[in-house]
């Protein structure tokens, strides 16, 4: 009698498997390379029929793992001819583990021993066949290494085709008989009978009525449900995943094995093996030239029945012998490789490629970071100069994704040095408006990002607004209390100082975050601005909320670009100092923004990392400061905190009220009277105390020059 062969298994892992693997890496599993269970989903095998050729092309099916393999909720398989597989996943972290022989030696071994485990159970069998697939993910080049196997218990003596004369042929070319019966009512049944493994058992028994009886129930029930079958009519169905018209398929090999070994035996039936039966390979549909594409053969284990070889687990355990790791393309035992890469679209890829650097930042580093909330801020850039360009490239390093630049300027021949998002071809004819020009290199470097550019003049005080352009500034003004409310964090990145009084302003009464950022020459001052809603923790008891820029001042904005020279004209700072600045305003934004208090985050300094503070009430990312003075000729910073002033032209309770009060006309005695803000906040009084305190000072005149 000709051994017994199988056709092997041929695996299909879908791009969404690749994908869905890589979130699960990058959010879930991280570090963590466990195996972890998996679902494939078999196809029988199936015919074709070419009507040209008048023959059947015969088509084998395979094991599919996609999107759905790795969800824990998977929706119901309509498909009648998909079978259900279970599986175990073990993805490497890195590329020489998964090359290690003894590493996917031992994998293997685990879903063997776990087959032989539930093999040995009193539970019921829930599959015959656990595939096993080893992957490295290389996420950053969207290139995926994998090797499946479907481990088959070896058995010796091997199970022999059984020949009779209708099945005589040439040689080992034996072809096994079609089954003409109804491949559907099988399905049916099996259905009813809530049988969810690759094979079950079948019987028809003719009543005394002469009816044939028809009925299926699981392989366990072996003894019990052909306790009346003669053993020549004892039929095994399983689902075949071949098509090949004279080999069953893979699936069967476990199956047998069962028969063979583990099937238990019943009370008084000492010595009662299988060692015969009639089995037929369930396929899909029927041919063109024949009846059906389904077959039907009888098998039997010799006389002298033994067992497998063993294989030594890592831990000196011992396992029947498998094999089945599957060979590819090339017909080697070897694995291979998925590129996705060049089927992404390139966008897709740039985005996923930003998300994983901040992704791996959770993997060791800082599991509680936000990025969802990083990626969901809306930035407006208040000056698209060299801050608003170092600040932007920030941003887009963190994820965030909506950034607005506001500026009235344009490229100049200076500014591509100094100003990282323009080229020189942006300085040319006179220049591009650096809004656009920013927002549009934005894009070019990265672009999923929703990057816009507004090109206009903020109003500020101390220049004033003549009536012709009132209208004008109005509707600017109006603009950008507009762009202010629907952004979530303001920068104020503007070269000079009443530039950043009105959106401060707005800012106040918007409860915004504002992020302030100034140059000097080796100096270079990054705050933000306090909560005009909250109360900052470190003031509990005087109840005082945090500063804003203008809080340390006791002069009003006012005209500081008229008369003055070149050098005080522009920002002269050292080159470095812009891209520090840049840089500690943009951590400062998302240092606050995961703080658990958000904009009401109380100002920190190195005290507070020796505070008690339970973890819960700080920010991920560490201290959370009010203010950083930064002084390059010295390489030192220092942390600051300021209340906010009673009597601030920026922020205070009285310019707020006076604003809601008034609005633009408000604004408007800003622009255009010097001596405006001092009498709506008071400073006005304050000149006048302490020109009385000089006064009330007794200056002794008497007293010979030079002498104390």
């Amino acid at each position: 009698m000709p051994i017994l062969q199988f056709t092997p298994l041929r695996s299909f892992p879908s791009p969404s498997f690749w994908q869905q693997l890589t979130s699960l890496k990058l959010d879930t599993l991280k570090l963590d390379d466990s195996a972890i269970d998996i679902r494939g989903w078999m196809e029988e095998g199936r015919s074709v029929y070419d009507k040209e050729q008048n023959v059947d092309l015969w088509m084998s099916g395979s094991v599919a793992v996609d999107a759905d393999s790795l969800r824990d909720v998977v929706e119901e398989r309509l498909h009648p001819s998909t079978i259900p597989l279970q599986g175990r996943l073990k993805n490497f972290n890195t590329i020489e583990e998964f090359r290690s022989p003894e590493l996917k030696k031992e994998s293997f071994n685990d879903v063997t021993k776990q087959l032989i485990t539930s093999f040995s159970s009193t539970d019921p069998i829930t599959t015959f066949n656990p595939f096993l697939l080893v992957s490295y993910a290389d996420l950053k080049k969207y290139t995926y290494h994998y090797w499946f196997a479907f481990p088959a218990l070896i058995q010796k003596p091997a199970w022999e085709l059984v020949i009779d004369e209708e099945q005589q042929g040439d040689g080992e070319n034996i072809s096994l008989r079609d089954w003409n019966g109804d491949v559907e009512a099988l399905r049916r049944m099996k259905s009813d009978a809530q049988i969810s493994t690759e094979a079950f058992l079948y019987r028809s028994i003719v009543n005394h009525e002469q009816v044939s009886l028809e009925s299926v129930a699981p392989v366990e029930a072996w003894w019990t449900f052909f306790q009346d079958v003669p053993e020549d009519e004892r039929t095994l169905v399983f689902h075949d995943p071949t098509s090949a018209p004279n080999l069953p398929g893979w699936l069967l090999r476990n199956v047998l094995y069962y028969l063979a070994h583990h099937l238990p035996i019943p009370k008084g039936s000492a010595g009662k093996k299988v060692t015969s039966l009639r089995v037929i390979a369930l396929r899909s549909g029927s041919s063109g030239t024949r009846a059906s594409t389904s077959k039907i053969f009888r098998i039997r284990l010799p006389e002298v029945a033994g067992t497998s070889d063993v294989a030594t687990t890592a831990v000196g355990e011992t396992v029947p012998a498998a094999v089945g790791w599957e060979r590819n393309s090339q017909g080697k035992l070897a694995s291979r490789i998925a590129d996705l890469s060049s089927t992404m679209d390139p966008k897709r890829l740039a985005e996923q490629a930003v998300d994983l650097n901040l992704k791996l930042m959770r993997w060791r580093i800082m599991p509680a970071l936000d990025l969802e909330k990083i990626a969901g801020i809306r930035c407006l850039l208040l000056g698209a100069g060299t801050l608003g360009c170092y600040v932007a490239r920030g941003l887009l390093g963190w994820g965030v994704r909506n950034i607005t630049f506001v500026d009235s300027a344009r490229v100049s021949f200076s500014n591509p040095a100094r100003q990282p998002l323009f080229e020189f071809e942006d300085s040319l004819n006179g220049g591009k408006p650096k809004a656009a020009a920013a927002a549009e290199a934005l894009r070019r470097i990265f672009p999923s990002v929703n990057a816009a550019g507004i090109d206009m003049s903020i109003p500020m005080p101390g220049h004033p607004v003549s009536p012709q352009a009132e209208s004008e500034t109005r509707d600017t003004v109006d603009r950008l209390e507009r762009m202010i409310r629907e952004h979530d964090a303001v920068f104020l990145l503007m070269d000079s100082r009443e530039s950043r009084w009105l959106p401060t302003l707005i800012g106040a009464k918007e409860n915004k975050i504002v992020i302030n950022a100034a140059l000097g020459f080796d100096s270079w001052l990054v705050m933000r601005h306090g909560s005009v809603e909250g109360v900052s923790a470190a003031f509990v008891g005087e109840k005082k909320r945090l500063g804003c820029y203008f809080c340390n001042d006791i002069v009003a904005p006012t005209d500081s670009l008229t008369d003055r020279t070149l050098d005080q004209m522009c920002t002269v700072t050292r080159p470095g100092i812009a891209p520090i600045a840049a840089g500690s305003a943009c951590e400062l934004l998302v240092s606050l923004i995961q703080h658990p208090d958000g904009i009401n985050a109380p100002g920190e300094n190195l005290d507070s990392m020796q505070s008690d503070i339970s973890n819960d009430k700080r920010s991920p990312l560490g201290l959370v400061p009010h203010q950083l003075r930064g002084f390059l000729g010295q390489f030192r910073t220092m942390l600051i905190e300021g209340a906010a002033y009673d009597r601030c032209t920026g922020c205070s309770t009285k310019i707020i009220d006076e604003y809601k009060q008034n609005g633009f006309s408000m604004l408007l005695r800003a622009f255009n009277e010097s001596d405006y803000l001092q009498k709506v906040t008071g400073l006005d009084q304050l000149y006048e105390e302490g020109e009385a305190a000089l006064e009330a000072v007794d200056w002794d005149e008497s007293s010979n020059e030079g002498s104390l």
